[in-house]
């Protein structure tokens, strides 16, 4: 696929992940508002990962993407539907979130699969990787025990 198309990816899952922690963020009421902190810095996270990653492309001479891929504007159309049928319990929020991290977990993992990412553009990756995985399971362990509670 070639390394620049493969940073690209994970750049525009980046910034889906930023803009659905976001839209989340705008519909999450008081009862849940300890998952605002949370949420708040993942969205963080995965902003200053697609400015390494941009910044990536740049020194291999490619065109930087500034996009949204087409998975991820589904996954925010899908979150947008959702809150309009009061989808905001904290379990439902929380399966999102978690379908979310899944999403990204995935594609850090498929790039890391590609042979052709090597040097600085691999180690970054994969302690991009790293981080998500953490985010992936404390998502995770709080959707369980949303659910536990219910």
């Amino acid at each position: 696929m070639g390394s620049i198309a493969v940073l690209n990816e994970l750049t525009e899952i980046n910034n889906d992940r930023v803009a659905g922690f976001e839209k989340a963020l705008a519909d999450i009421n008081d009862e849940n508002v300890d998952l605002k902190a949370i949420f708040q810095r993942y969205s963080e996270q995965s902003r200053k990962f697609s400015q390494e990653l941009s910044a990536l492309v740049a020194s291999h001479g490619g065109d930087i993407e500034t996009g949204n891929s087409v998975a991820g504007t589904l996954h925010r159309a899908w979150i947008d539907v959702k809150s309009l049928f009061g989808g905001s319990d904290r379990v439902s929020i929380l399966n999102e979130a978690e379908r979310g991290e899944d999403a990204i977990k995935a594609a850090y993992k498929s790039a890391l699969e590609d042979a052709e990412l090597t040097g600085e553009a691999r180690s970054t990756v994969m302690r991009q990787a790293s981080e998500i995985n953490e985010g992936h399971d404390e998502i995770k362990a709080l959707r369980d025990a949303a659910r536990a509670a219910e």
